[in-house]
């Protein structure tokens, strides 16, 4: 689906942000791989180039807007252009503080960190899009910023901002042919190998302590599919909206939370 596609994978060391990247390979997209951690990022290189893909790995930080942009105008003149973005960071925060102890910088740090990072992202790629009137951008969300709960509201209302955020930018670029779609998959199991906040979702809080992860799945889960989504389903998705198949949605958010949330 994305033969002579350039695509640049933002956090594309983590769970989410790899498991893409690697769908993109195998889909026929030239793949950059950015993050903060090489170590991750050059593993996955390494699976993609293992299996004949074109992969290449930049180490870079999300919020350094000038780094950030210089790493995509090297791509789009190394290539071509670039054709679709992912933004798939993960940046530590404070989750499971009650509201009333909760510190004010610990309650915004996810809403302005994401906020701006995606900004920046979406700024850098869209201007080489522009130029060939095509391109996609993936925002990645969670059912956080709607589903009712309580210790993650600073990273509930960061992910309704992204939602939003992809909303509007998709109007502002549509004019220059860029499709914007925002994944929203619920809590993937096999991300709480990569240190993922996900654990919140299937540990209560008061049963924590000696609690395994297989018995942590268990349980049925709290959505209509009683189940939750997989790293290979949340990949494929965003490959499909990132082609052509999906040409005709932008705007969007694409429901990977098995039912958890309906639209």
């Amino acid at each position: 689906m994305l033969a002579n596609k350039t695509a640049i994978v933002y956090g594309g060391g983590g769970a989410i942000g790899g498991a893409v990247a690697r769908a993109f390979a195998r889909e026929g997209a030239r793949v950059f791989l950015a993050g903060r951690t090489l170590g991750k990022l050059v593993k996955v290189a390494a699976d993609i180039s293992g299996q004949g893909g074109e992969v290449e790995v930049t180490e870079i930080d999300a919020l350094d807007e000038e780094a950030v942009k210089a790493h995509a105008d090297l791509v789009a003149a190394k290539t071509g252009g670039i054709d679709i973005a992912l933004n798939a960071i993960g940046l530590f925060h404070v989750q499971g503080t009650p509201f009333a102890d909760l510190a004010l910088d610990d309650y915004a740090f996810p809403i302005i960190a994401y906020a701006q990072a995606h900004f920046i992202t979406a700024k850098a790629v869209a201007w080489h899009m522009a130029k060939r009137k095509s391109g996609v951008i993936l925002t990645l969300s969670t059912p956080g910023g709607n589903l009712p709960g309580v210790g993650y509201i600073g990273f509930g209302v960061a992910c309704a901002a992204i939602e939003g955020f992809s909303r509007l930018l998709a109007c502002e670029l549509a004019p220059s042919g860029i499709r914007v779609i925002c994944l929203r998959p619920h809590a993937v199991p096999e991300t709480l190998n990569f240190g993922s906040h996900a654990e919140a979702v299937f540990r209560p809080s008061a049963d924590k302590a000696g609690v395994t992860v297989a018995e942590m799945l268990k349980a049925p889960a709290e959505t209509l599919l009683k189940r939750y989504p997989t790293l290979d389903e949340v990949a494929a998705t965003a490959a499909f909206m990132a082609s052509d198949k999906a040409g005709a949605m932008t705007g969007t958010i694409a429901n990977l939370t098995c039912g958890a949330l309906l639209d």
